[in-house]
């Protein structure tokens, strides 16, 4: 019997997910529970305390308005090398190659990171029954998320649509329990959106942790190849994925500001980052709740790692593709349709990273996470100020009927807001880290070494191979 995925040994199966799937992929990413649970109680202890939901508006805005000429290159620039190949077409082959080395930084550290974090909740929850180290279940987990790698798209989407649904459920919970409770003791304020509360002292520091929540909703054109109707899916998917995540985010920051008071959310959060929404769970819902959080904590971490591995599988891919690393990594799976052998190379990667770190004895918690996580936010919106230039660069060249707010206006603003934001998180980083590590201090410059690295790479390619250098960025038209 035929795969209705079956595909050429050189492309991904086409047609395999619709707009659903995608949105499902991005969301995983961005690991609602992780994030919010996770993330926000250190924005509320060292921002801007009950404009943290205000933030998250403003990080939505910005990133509105970055999809607006990146959605719009979409239609133009497709197939699995996303960035790599939006940064070639917009600003040229070195820039895209760098571009490119710097996205498989990025990803890469956040897998890492997850790998990390989901080992530690996991060692915790079965502590009382069975005590293993943090990283025997960080590469159970690793060898869970490769198997379901090599199966078509769809199977991988499926997964995270059943956790996405999960962990977006028990906090909506949560928070539509806090709005029939009546609020806490303050009522019902609205004082979290109002100018003087957001961009009160604290709000960079709390844009730090505000913008990495947002990590991954980029990864719409790396499925385009994919995608039923991507001229539609993909831009459609990016906006529906940043406005879930950005209403989603502050509607439950909201919630919580409302159920401790505006006035003590900052001091409630800093007397108990790790307690601060379990403790609101178990007052509201009862001690159940917090019990489900704990397990769906881990789905949450799951579905987002497994959503990372399947974006850095199809960064392997185009580099294999376009010649530019091992032909190999270029071929599909012929049933599945899927970046089986990039998928291969991609696991061991991590497996060597996870090793080098357990050898060192780093602490999974205060080291792997938190350090590969700053990292993460520094190449990720580096990433994306490369992708604004490009769009810019791109419609200059490129006859179209957009308006200029499409093809200059927006993706300039973007941009100035992504550099603003990235300089907010270098002059953080050892907030952001938790480290004076000087090996921290350095990530600004790891990732530009990365750029820099990438783009000699395609000048030497120039040189010594030509007619390589020439088909660069061709491989997905």
């Amino acid at each position: 019997m035929t795969s209705p995925f079956k595909s050429p040994p050189d492309r991904l199966a086409r047609n395999s997910v619709g707009l659903a799937h995608i949105v499902f992929f991005v969301v995983a990413a961005a690991a609602p529970l992780t994030a919010v649970v996770g993330a926000t109680p250190a924005a509320f202890a060292f921002g801007n305390g009950a404009g943290v939901p205000g933030a998250f508006v403003l990080a939505g805005i910005l990133y509105l308005v970055f999809s607006v000429g990146f959605t719009a290159m979409s239609r133009h620039v497709g197939g699995a090398g996303a960035f790599y190949t939006y940064i070639t077409q917009g600003i040229g082959k070195p820039a895209g190659v760098g571009g490119a080395l710097m996205a498989l930084l990025t990803y890469s550290s956040v897998q890492i990171a997850i790998y990390a974090l989901f080992g530690v909740f996991v060692s915790g929850a079965v502590a009382s029954f069975v005590n293993l180290p943090w990283w025997i279940w960080a590469f159970a987990a690793l060898v869970a998320v490769h198997l379901c790698g090599q199966r078509n798209i769809a199977f991988s989407g499926r997964i995270l649509g059943v956790c996405m649904i999960a962990e977006i459920a028990i906090l909506l919970l949560l928070d539509v329990a806090i709005v029939f409770s009546g609020g806490g003791p303050e009522g019902f304020t609205a004082t979290s959106f109002s100018p003087s509360t957001v961009f009160s002292p604290g709000l960079g520091v709390a844009l730090v942790f505000v913008v990495g929540s947002f990590i991954g909703f980029e990864a719409t054109a790396i499925f385009s190849e994919e995608a039923e109707c991507p001229e539609k899916t993909i831009p459609r998917a990016t906006y529906l994925a940043v406005l879930l995540i950005t209403l989603f985010y502050a509607f439950s920051t909201w919630t919580v500001v409302q159920f401790y008071g505006p006035s003590k959310v900052q001091e409630t959060a800093s007397a108990g980052l790790d307690t601060f929404y379990f403790a609101a769970s178990d007052a509201v819902l009862g001690a159940w709740s917090s019990r489900v959080m704990n397990v769906l904590l881990i789905t949450s971490l799951f579905a987002c790692v497994l959503s990372f591995h399947n974006t850095l599988n199809r960064y392997f891919f185009a580099l294999g593709r376009e010649g530019l690393a091992l032909n190999m990594l270029g071929k599909v799976h012929s049933r599945h349709g899927s970046p089986y052998v990039a998928g291969m190379l991609q696991t061991a990667s991590a497996a060597v990273m996870l090793i080098a770190f357990v050898l060192a004895g780093a602490d999974p918690y205060t080291v792997v996470f938190s350090w590969m996580s700053a990292l993460a936010v520094i190449g990720i919106l580096a990433v994306q100020a490369l992708v604004s230039v490009a769009v810019v660069c791109f419609f200059r060249k490129v006859a179209t009927s957009y308006s200029i707010w499409t093809t200059t206006i927006a993706p300039i603003l973007g941009l100035a807001g992504i550099l603003g934001a990235l300089a907010l998180v270098i002059m953080n980083l050892s907030l952001l880290s938790g480290s004076e590590s000087l090996i921290v201090k350095s990530f600004p410059i790891l990732v530009a070494l990365a750029g820099l690295v990438g783009a000699a790479f395609a000048v030497r390619i120039k040189s010594a191979r030509p007619d390589l250098y020439a088909s660069l960025g061709r491989a997905f038209e």
